[in-house]
């Protein structure tokens, strides 16, 4: 998703920048760069403008602290920052969507402001809404639609949304864009670069050192958002990946009435997550729904890697039956194989307590250069993770890392790598939400079952490995940790079977690759010349419930029959050593 365009213009401009910067397809820094160096008098202005509105909000608050007046002034400055968020355009609608989602750091008379940045935004007149359909899809309103809202029932940052039934009857959703987008973002994003440069000197150690690339990566993605053919491939991408997953709506794309400016898609009868009133008539549980959020996010990471990167209430719906609806699949990223499996590690080793390797992750992610030493930031990760985790694994919250952690960027060389910057914005905004929903909430209550559910039943070998690391340690098999993963993996989910997990586990075993955990698990068995029948008569009773004799016995058929010969025939020096266990001191000797 992320296109490198630097040093060379994608949209045709001549070398001096000096065309139409409507014509611009993709983010290109430097093309940005060279048409306003020649046109200095739109930055100065725009920066002047930007100072001057801030500025006077600022000395507004100091004076209603100075006279006494905070207090009865705090509804109307609230209403005065969004005033002024919403003048400075789409750029800073979208800093104030983001830190709407975020009732823990924002105050409540603050919040109630910028939540209406979120689809509460003054309306383009709809006489240029329909021009703009008609000349992008090249044919009537009235050919396309058989009615349509007079007025947009919503109008965000970069668009504004109608109401419609087609001609052949299916009610949608017809987004329209705001007309002359590009200047305004180009400038913005030309200003951030430069403010990027002289501020990153300024912060401490590395926490500055790439953030002209922050900027960039939030430019790609701003210019693929305004790209609604883009958005559609995206939708129809996300629906694919959740296609068996009953909780997740996603709606269709009609390409028939869609174009790079207009988006006509299915629409969804729902309402906000933050809607509580509606909530709570719908019978809905609130905590269902975070979970089925947090889920559809992990699983975004973890399992698919495509993730949405701007989660915020105005684009996230519940439906009346109790699923999630994704609205908005302008700003996405993707993940590599490789980062989603270190993702996966990083959450075993914190799971495990390996300080060490969860710092060697970082560097695999991108946080640490490969240069340092790591010796020195293992134990401080230890302290902050270690205090983050507690003794409760359930007392964690992403805030609390994010907050201790921000502390390790004064001390030591960390960095923020530009597409986390994206990951971490989803997984606050997503906090931010459930917090929302239900203040109590803590992100390890939905997300520490679900990875041990995805750890237990592993359906790769990579996940099948990793498994081992959290059931191993010091060579040593780890009963207690097995017996909290499967306890955690029921904990919020009463359906959890852990018949299909045992017979993919008894596959493994069976196989060549399981050759060496057969081992460790006869030496885990006899370990110090006893067989370790307490810690398997407290597994039984953990699992005795799920082993009914007719499904053990196709469980065991099951993962018999895609057992080589080969396989059956490695299989027995290991029964021949549980039937005639090594004695001490011969395992004292290899």
């Amino acid at each position: 998703m992320i296109h490198s365009s630097h040093g060379q213009s994608s949209n045709g401009q001549s070398s001096d920048g000096g065309s139409s910067l409507n014509q611009m397809r993709r983010y290109d820094p430097a093309a940005i760069s060279r048409y306003y160096r020649l046109r200095p008098w739109r930055a100065v202005w725009r920066t002047v403008s930007i100072i001057w509105q801030f500025t006077g909000f600022l000395l507004g608050l100091k004076f209603d602290d100075w006279t006494g007046r905070a207090k009865a002034n705090k509804y109307s400055r609230a209403a005065q920052l969004r005033h002024i968020l919403t003048r400075l355009g789409p750029t800073y609608i979208k800093v104030g969507q983001a830190l709407s989602t975020r009732p823990d750091l924002v105050r409540k008379d603050f919040l109630d402001e910028l939540t209406k940045l979120q689809d509460q935004l003054p309306p383009f007149p709809t006489p240029i809404a329909f021009a703009i359909v008609e000349q992008e899809l090249d044919r009537t309103i009235e050919e396309i639609y058989a009615e349509i809202s007079p007025q947009p029932i919503a109008a965000a940052s970069l668009g504004q949304v109608y109401r419609a039934r087609l001609q052949t009857g299916q009610e949608v959703a017809v987004k329209v864009q705001r007309p002359n987008l590009l200047p305004t973002l180009t400038l913005d994003l030309y200003l951030m670069r430069w403010a990027s440069r002289w501020l990153a000197p300024l912060l401490p150690l590395n926490l500055g050192h790439n953030l002209s690339l922050i900027v960039d990566e939030f430019g790609t993605k701003l210019f693929e958002e305004i790209d609604y053919l883009n958005e559609g491939r995206n939708a129809e991408k996300f629906a694919a990946n959740f296609a068996e997953d009953p909780t997740v709506k996603v709606p269709s794309i009609y390409w028939r009435f869609s174009s790079q400016h207009v988006l006509t898609l299915e629409w969804i009868n729902g309402f906000k997550l933050t809607d509580m009133q509606k909530i709570r008539e719908s019978n809905l549980d609130r905590d269902e729904l975070i979970e089925i959020g947090v889920t559809s996010g992990l699983r975004q990471l973890l399992e698919y890697g495509f993730f949405h990167a701007d989660p915020h209430p105005g684009n996230l719906f519940a439906t009346p039956d109790g699923k999630m609806a994704f609205i908005d699949f302008g700003m996405m990223d993707q993940l590599s194989q490789e980062m989603k499996e270190t993702l996966v590690d990083a959450v075993v080793h914190l799971i495990n307590k390996d300080y060490a390797e969860v710092a060697n992750d970082f560097v695999k992610l991108g946080f640490l250069t490969p240069d340092t030493d790591i010796q020195p930031i293992v134990p401080a990760l230890e302290a902050v993770l270690g205090n983050a985790l507690g003794q409760n694994v359930r007392d964690f919250n992403f805030k609390t890392v994010t907050d201790q952690f921000a502390s390790l960027m004064y001390e030591y060389p960390f960095r923020l790598p530009a597409q986390f910057a994206l990951i971490i914005r989803s997984l606050v905004t997503q906090e931010g939400l459930a917090l929302s929903l239900n203040p109590d909430f803590r992100i390890v209550d939905v997300a520490y079952p679900y990875v041990a559910r995805r750890l237990l039943t592993g359906e790769s070998p990579a996940l099948r490995r990793r498994l081992l690391e959290v059931l191993f340690r010091d060579g040593k098999f780890q009963w207690e940790r097995l017996e909290n993963l499967i306890a955690i993996a029921r904990s919020s989910d009463n359906d959890f079977d852990l018949l299909p997990t045992a017979q993919l586990g008894l596959q493994y075993l069976l196989s060549d690759e399981g050759h060496y955990l057969r081992q460790q698990l006869i030496l885990a068995l006899i370990e110090n010349d006893r067989l370790h029948t307490e810690e398997v008569q407290r597994l039984w009773n953990l699992i005795k419930d799920d082993i009914k004799p007719a499904r053990l016995f196709n469980v065991a058929i099951g993962a018999l029959t895609g057992l080589s010969a080969a396989g059956a025939t490695s299989l027995l020096p290991s029964v021949a050593a549980l039937i005639n266990p090594p004695s001490h001191q011969s395992n004292s000797a290899s």
